[in-house]
C-alpha cells in the first residue's frame, strides 16, 4: 500500500497481461458477476460508470487471449451479457473477433 494508486493499477494491469489462461477466464467470470450485481450497488451513477470504465479496461487486456480458446464456447456467451450492461451505461462494447 505504500506505493500510489496509479502505481498499483500499472502493476496490475501487467500482471493480468502476463497471468495464465485460467487466472483470465476467473477474471472473466468475476467481472461478469461484479457487472451482473451493479444494479443492487448503492452508488451515485457516476460511481458505477467509473466502475464499468475499469472493468471495460480489463476485458480489453484479457479477451483475445480467452477468444482464441475454442474449447470454452461459454466464453463468448459470457462477453455478450457483459456487453449488454456496457451497452446500458453507453460503453463501447468489446469485439468478439480476433482481429482488433
Amino acid at each position: 500500500m505504500s506505493l500510489t494508486r496509479k502505481k498499483r493499477e500499472q502493476i496490475y494491469v501487467k500482471q493480468l497481461k502476463e497471468a495464465s489462461f485460467d487466472a483470465k477466464l476467473i477474471k472473466l467470470c468475476d467481472i461478469s458477476a461484479n457487472l451482473s450485481d451493479l444494479k443492487n450497488y448503492d452508488a451515485s451513477k457516476s460511481k458505477k460508470l467509473c466502475q464499468v470504465r475499469k472493468v471495460r479496461h480489463y476485458l480489453t487486456i484479457i479477451k483475445n487471449n480467452l477468444l482464441s480458446y475454442s474449447d470454452y464456447p461459454k466464453i463468448t456467451t459470457l462477453l455478450e451479457s457483459i456487453n449488454k450492461i456496457l451497452n446500458q451505461f453507453g460503453q463501447r462494447t468489446i469485439s468478439l473477433n480476433l482481429k482488433t
